[in-house]
């Protein structure tokens, strides 16, 4: 009794560090793609804030330019400072809406029809 339960204890730390194994080597996947998004996101932050620091420099230069000529009036200094509404969140996250259902469809699209077939073949059997 004794050298069974010695037994069962091995074979449990044996799984238990295989185990441990494992979830170091799927979290390690899980960090390096972590990682790649996180790189990702601030390499694109970065795009954006350079492109809109130089779109504000020639909007500057613009209005120094208008000024200097007479020609700058109130609606066209409006035109020029205010805001566009388009951005780049709103296409990355149709992107990412695109991505999932790809993945969605990818990943349990085959398991949906799977499922049901095996329901109708237990059904046929057990008539």
């Amino acid at each position: 009794m004794n050298k069974e339960l010695k037994r069962k204890e091995e074979e449990l730390e044996q799984t238990l560090a295989r185990q441990m194994e494992l979830f170091k080597a799927e979290s390690g996947d899980w960090l390096k793609i972590g990682g790649v998004v996180l790189a990702g996101g601030l390499i694109a932050l970065a795009i954006v804030k350079t492109r809109k620091s130089r779109k504000d420099k020639k909007t500057e230069e613009a209005l120094f330019v208008l000024e200097r000529e007479g020609l700058l009036t109130k609606d066209i200094e409006k035109k020029l400072t205010e805001s566009s509404k388009s951005s780049f969140w709103p296409s990355m996250g149709q992107r990412l809406l695109i991505l999932g259902l790809a993945f969605a469809k990818e990943k349990f699209l085959p398991n949906l029809f799977a499922a049901q077939s095996e329901d109708v073949n237990t059904e046929e059997k057990s008539q």
